[in-house]
């Protein structure tokens, strides 16, 4: 990688181009679920103290995650940029197509990063020092089993390697897909975040599941104090409220199924689906991406230069916005094709 890749959720640069305001625009730019948990009030004492996890805190991330193995860290992205300070440079496999902060910040310690194709995985995992992979993949939603991770994290750790899991997608998905219990194994990395099935992002809460002494080096690194006490506060409470999470997955996976319909009934098939994205392959990239922000949707762009392909992501749609959101995307279809 060139340069620091792009990310959604930048409504500004939008704005400046397009016009109009916040409350103007559907985004759909950004994995992050559009129903956010319901917080109460925030008691003061949470600001006023230093932070610190509580047992209680942890405890509800353990039976959340299925693991006691585990690290709080200011949203997995902090992990994603320190984690590559703890190895000597290395080669380090990514997925060409997914998460583009991998691949910068290995890059950006030193590393040489080799990209892969996912059926090339197989082959180059013995020549690798790190393999990292998303489950679920952004932006395409490819899964890979438990068992072939487990069987790839075997050949890397005989080598005294490391397998990182980033499973900040697999809340909408059932939990026998974590690799969260098996993190106690050395050389099993495995990052979570509360920020996109939550919908809470602003928090910057996640986690890491490793082996204790990796995690201790990981935590002397960040220092001290790395999580907020809004974060932890919140944090708690969302990740034991069950009812919730279990009304969330039907909402998200109601509104997925929804969405996909709509996109491939206006020429936009998705090839991958997920509760929180739909990944949908495109010839007119630029004349869909002009379409979709004149009618002030903010959607996601892929090209061919960095993954491979061109296509749109399309984050979940609150099902308060889909007349508006129908509306806006067939006049967008109808200035690509006015056949359509």
């Amino acid at each position: 990688m060139n340069s620091a890749p792009r990310h959604g959720g930048n409504m500004q640069t939008l704005m400046a181009n397009f016009g109009g305001t916040l409350a103007d625009w559907i985004d759909c730019s950004t994995g992050i679920a559009p129903y956010a948990y319901p917080l109460p009030p925030l008691p003061v004492e949470v600001v006023q103290r230093l932070p610190h996890p509580s047992p209680h805190f942890l405890s509800c991330a353990a039976q959340y995650y299925g693991s006691e193995q585990v690290l709080p860290v200011a949203g997995s992205q902090a992990a994603i940029c320190a984690l590559p300070m703890l190895r000597a440079a290395g080669k380090v496999g990514v997925l060409r197509a997914s998460y583009a902060e991998h691949a910068w910040r290995w890059q950006m310690a030193g590393h040489t990063v080799v990209p892969l194709n996912s059926n090339e995985i197989e082959y180059a995992v013995d020549r690798l020092d790190v393999l990292v992979l998303v489950n679920p993949n952004n932006p395409d939603g490819q899964m890979w089993s438990s068992d072939t991770l487990l069987n790839l994290h075997q050949r890397m750790a005989s080598r005294g390697g490391w397998l990182i899991v980033d499973e900040a997608f697999m809340d909408c998905i059932t939990p026998t897909q974590s690799l969260c219990a098996d993190a106690h194994l050395p050389g099993l990395i495995v990052l979570r975040s509360v920020g996109k099935f939550f919908g809470l992002a602003g928090l910057r809460l996640g986690f890491v599941f490793a082996e204790k002494k990796l995690r201790e080096q990981l935590a002397s690194l960040l220092g001290p104090w790395s999580v907020s006490g809004p974060a932890l506060w919140a944090g708690e409470l969302a990740l034991a409220d069950s009812a919730w999470q279990s009304a969330q997955r039907e909402r998200l996976n109601a509104d997925a199924d929804w969405l996909g319909q709509l996109l491939s009934s206006v020429g936009l098939p998705p090839r991958g689906s997920h509760p929180l994205m739909q990944f949908c392959p495109v010839k007119e990239i630029d004349q869909w991406g002009y379409a979709l922000a004149s009618n002030r949707i903010y959607s996601r762009p892929f090209n061919t230069q960095d993954i491979g392909v061109d296509a749109i992501r399309f984050g979940a749609v609150a099902i308060h916005d889909r007349g508006e959101f129908e509306r806006r995307l067939r006049a967008a279809a109808q200035q690509i094709s006015p056949a359509k």
